[in-house]
C-alpha cells in the first residue's frame, strides 16, 4: 500500500513552519499578545486557521512557541552575557544587548518579553504568567551567576548577587520600554553606560 507523504490537509504547499513561527514572533512582538488576532498572525504566518492550528495548537501554543524562538533569537544575548569571564562583563553584555534588540532597525522595537502582556486583561492571563515566568527565569539566571562570581572574589564579598541582578533587569526592561516609547539607541546607550558606573568594584 503507499503510503501518503503529502503535507496534512488543510496545510498549504510549500508551507515553511519554521518561517511561519518567525513571522508569527514578529507579530506578537509589534502588537503583544491581546493585540495580535488571529487574522493578523495568520496573514503573516500565510496560512489558514485550520492550518495554525494544526501545526502549532492554538494562540496560547503559538505564543509560547514564539517566545521561545524570540529567546533563542532575538533575545539570545543574555545567554551569551552570562558566558562573559566577569561579573562586569556580564552585566554590560547584558544591557548592551538589550539596547541593540530594542532597537534594532527591520524590527519592533521593544521586548516581547517585556510588553508581550503589560496590558493583557483576563483572556492574556495565560500569556502574561509566561512572560512573568519568563523574566524570572532570567533574572534568577543572572542571580546564580552573580553568586559565582561572589564566591570567585570577582564581586567583593559583601555583593548582593539577588540585588544586583534585580538592578541589571530593572534597567533592561526599562530601556525595553523606553525604546517601545521612542528613545534612540544612541539615548539608551546612554543609560546602560550611566548603570554600569554604579557596578561595584573589585
Amino acid at each position: 500500500m503507499e503510503i501518503n507523504r503529502r503535507a496534512p490537509v488543510g496545510r498549504p504547499r510549500g508551507f515553511d513552519a519554521d518561517e511561519a513561527l518567525e513571522r508569527a514572533m514578529t507579530v506578537f512582538w509589534e502588537q503583544g499578545y491581546e493585540g495580535a488576532s488571529l487574522t493578523d498572525l495568520t496573514s503573516a504566518m500565510g496560512v489558514t486557521r485550520k492550518s495554525m492550528y494544526a501545526a502549532f495548537g492554538n494562540k496560547e501554543t503559538l505564543f509560547r512557541k514564539a517566545l521561545e524562538r524570540y529567546t533563542e533569537g532575538p533575545a539570545a544575548y543574555a545567554a551569551r552575557a552570562l558566558e562573559k569571564p566577569s561579573a562586569r562583563e556580564v552585566a554590560t553584555a547584558f544591557l548592551v544587548g538589550a539596547v541593540s534588540t530594542t532597537t534594532r532597525p527591520g524590527f519592533p522595537v521593544g521586548c516581547l518579553g517585556v510588553q508581550g502582556s503589560l496590558a493583557a486583561g483576563d483572556s492574556g492571563r495565560v500569556a502574561q504568567d509566561a512572560l512573568i515566568a519568563w523574566r524570572e527565569d532570567g533574572r534568577a539566571r543572572l542571580r546564580h551567576r552573580f553568586q559565582q562570581a561572589i564566591d570567585t572574589g570577582d564581586l567583593p564579598a559583601d555583593a548582593d548577587a539577588e540585588l544586583l541582578a534585580r538592578y541589571v533587569m530593572t534597567v533592561a526592561n526599562g530601556i525595553a520600554v523606553q525604546a517601545a516609547s521612542g528613545a534612540s539607541r544612541s539615548e539608551l546607550q546612554q543609560v546602560a553606560d550611566a548603570a554600569l558606573r554604579n557596578w561595584p568594584p573589585v
